[in-house]
């Protein structure tokens, strides 16, 4: 009679289950490891001058509003969504003096992705407004 012998992996063992060969999964793992730590030292921390944005979305109803302060400057964006139409309003104070004070009425209702495009596109141009002064 023929005896076979075999032997089991008992657990998952990634040198045993990976084409590639041990030395270069530890290098590569070292490299990963290396590379996220040198990212996260080179991006700018949240955490630091006053003079960071500071932004605070809440949804209205079926709207959205934005502000953005940096500082003394205050940025300001509602949309108001009814049935019947949308009005838009923008403002931009610093102190207590308004810099622009505006609106527009759209004649129809946003839709949701409309309101959410509108606002990602209003915080993002204070970003590049704010970085330039």
């Amino acid at each position: 009679m023929t005896s076979i012998y075999g032997t089991f992996l008992t657990g998952y063992n990634l040198s045993a289950m990976s084409p590639r060969s041990p030395i270069t999964l530890r290098i590569s793992t070292l490299l990963g490891v290396a590379g996220l730590g040198i990212g996260l030292l080179t991006c700018p921390s949240p955490v630091g001058s006053s003079n960071d944005l500071h932004i605070e979305i809440t949804k209205k109803g079926l709207g959205k509003e934005v502000v953005i302060t940096k500082g003394a400057r205050e940025w300001f964006m509602l949309i108001e969504v009814t049935p019947e139409n949308s009005v838009v309003l923008r403002q931009e104070k610093e102190h207590d003096r308004y810099l622009v004070d505006e609106s527009e009425t759209h004649d129809r209702p946003m839709t949701t992705s409309e309101v959410d495009a509108a606002i990602t596109d209003y915080v993002n141009s204070v970003k590049t407004r704010a970085t330039k002064e």
